[in-house]
């Protein structure tokens, strides 16, 4: 039994010390696991370089880089080397290059993208702060984040800090080594121009965000921009009294400011390629105004070239609405007014949105942007709901075209033209000439008559009030021989005449009349009625309506009684 009982004893605590050495094997690997997500595991750090200075900080990433930044301020590039993982160089080069992949990376850093060390994580993990717990990554350690994002030909190349441990050592903080390999190309296209050789050295010192020079150099490159669009301009002008007169004068006569916007830009935009670099930070603010020049500058000359071409067709129809100007010209010149705004509408959305993505509005609000959308919409739906109403609305005449630019139409009992639809109003011009500005929800909201439709033509009905005594088929006949004179009166075959109302003193005679259009049948219908009134004074004035009073037996309308008695004696 004792036999047994030892045998049983020794089994257990074998089994034992299995799972026990099992348990402490996975917590190793999962201690690694944890480690392997904080930082990078490494040998050996830049051992061809000397012990690092006191002054080189690299625990967190904000103290990594605004250490290598004051070391190369102080033209310490041996020791801003050690800011840099040189891994992937040997020994002898690592003491050769890097202090000058050092300097180098500090002039691309100055001019390539504008650098803020503050927004730089001040954790030794880098892990992500957020106290409203939005971002899905709050409070997860980094081993890798970007400090900055360069183009080249459309190549892009990223500037990474990483997180390095090198046996027991304290992790710390480093570009990484495929960043270190790409600083050469950047420096070729980031770093100082042929014309900052020639700078004293004592102008390269910092005052405030930019160096010496640049607060001298800046305001003489905006000046030489400015004459070169002020000569543009002159240019333009020129050619504009030159054009014979029509379109093209006119077009070259509104494109002097854009087109010297636009070529100031690309001027700018090639000097800054080749000629002279500035800091980032004016560099950021140049670039970005130039893209807003151009944009608005193409923009702004396609709007002039739709508004030319609006001019032209305006002049040639509007107001001039009648059946020999056929629909099709008005669809036009309804399609260029859409065209306009669509125009105005993707100008002012590319700028915005590239000018946002360029300050990185996008990226700084993150996800907390995101999350405030549905109220952000809300509120702008409630402050602007008249703007984006009349502005929907005015698209959607656009497409379902009820009216047209130049169509004759009916409302609030006005005859008006249609002289323009835009964003928010539509101007209509009334038979007198004046100008009714209507929001365009407004008008959409009120019944209208379009004249204009199929057919400007139009009935007229001209009334005349005359005596039971007068004979209609005299009148008809005269008002049809002088309907058949108007010019403006078509369709001779539906004139018509009748007597449409009587009272025990007079009656009611209506004409009717079929137009060109509503104006010229208003004129045609004075012009007949004016006739007819003639002729009825002229030569049957007892047709005229009147009040009878029996003073005598003798009616004055026949004339003298012939039968009359002599009075008695």
């Amino acid at each position: 039994m004792t036999v047994n009982g030892s045998w049983l004893l020794s089994v257990v605590l074998a089994v034992a010390l299995l799972f026990s050495s099992l348990g402490v094997a996975q917590a190793q690997e999962e201690n690694e696991s944890e480690e392997e997500e904080q930082w990078f595991s490494v040998d050996s750090l830049n051992t061809g370089l000397e012990e690092p200075a006191d002054e080189v900080k690299r625990l967190t990433p904000r103290e990594a880089i605004r250490s290598f930044m004051a070391l190369a301020e102080e033209q310490n590039f041996a020791a801003a080397a050690h800011v840099l993982n040189l891994s992937d160089l040997d020994d002898a080069e690592q003491q050769q290059r890097g202090p000058l992949l050092a300097q180098q990376l500090i002039e691309v850093l100055k001019r390539g993208e504008w650098l803020n060390v503050s927004n730089l994580s001040g954790r030794q993990d880098a892990a992500i702060e957020d106290p409203s717990g939005q971002h899905p990554l709050t409070g997860q350690p980094r081993r890798d984040i970007e400090l900055a994002t360069l183009t080249i030909d459309g190549e892009v190349y990223d500037i990474r800090l990483g997180r390095y441990r090198e046996g027991d050592e304290e992790p710390v903080w480093l570009i990484t080594p495929d960043s270190v390999s790409s600083i050469p190309t950047l420096y070729e296209a980031y770093g100082p121009s042929l014309l900052e050789e020639y700078i004293p050295e004592r102008l390269k010192t910092s005052f405030g965000w930019l160096e010496v020079w640049e607060w001298i150099a800046i305001p003489l490159f905006l000046l030489a921009i400015g004459l070169v669009g002020w000569g543009v301009y002159a240019l333009v002008g020129l050619l504009a009294y030159w054009f014979p007169n029509g379109a093209p004068s006119i077009f070259a006569g509104k494109i002097g400011g854009p087109m010297a916007l636009l070529v100031m830009a690309f001027v700018a935009q090639a000097l800054l390629d080749y000629v002279v670099s500035f800091s980032a930070v004016a560099t950021s603010f140049i670039r970005v105004l130039l893209i807003i020049l151009i944009a608005w500058g193409v923009g702004t000359i396609a709007l002039r070239l739709v508004d030319t071409l609006l001019l032209k067709v305006t002049r040639r129809i509007v107001g001039e609405i009648d059946d020999t100007k056929p629909k099709d010209e008005r669809k036009l010149l309804t399609t260029l007014y859409a065209l306009r705004r669509i125009i105005i509408l993707i100008t002012v959305t590319a700028v915005s949105v590239y000018v946002l993505s360029q300050i990185q509005l996008f990226e700084t609000l993150g996800l907390s942007l995101l999350a405030s959308a549905s109220v952000l919409a809300v509120l702008v739906g409630i402050a602007g709901q008249a703007v984006l109403g009349n502005i929907l609305s005015s698209f959607q005449l656009s497409l379902a075209k009820p009216i047209r630019i130049g169509d004759l139409v009916m409302f609030e009992g006005q005859w008006c033209y249609v002289e323009g639809i835009f964003y928010t109003f539509i101007r209509l011009r009334s038979w007198d000439e004046r100008r009714l500005i209507v929001p365009v929800t407004y008008f959409v909201s009120k019944p209208f008559e379009n004249l204009s439709v199929k057919s400007a033509k139009m009935y007229r009905t001209l009334e005349l009030i005359v005596h039971l005594s007068a004979d209609i088929q005299i009148i008809r006949e005269k008002f049809l021989e002088y309907a058949e004179e108007e010019d403006n009166v078509v369709e001779h075959h539906k004139l018509c005449c009748y007597v449409t109302g009587q009272t025990e003193r007079a009656q009611t005679i209506s004409c009717y009349l079929m137009a060109s259009d509503p104006f010229a049948g208003w004129v045609a219908e004075m012009n007949i009625r004016e006739r007819l009134m003639s002729f009825i004074r002229e030569n049957h004035p007892e047709w005229w309506p009147r009040e009878v009073v029996v003073i005598s037996h003798q009616d004055i309308a026949k004339g003298k009684r012939q039968d009359a008695r002599p009075p008695a004696t």
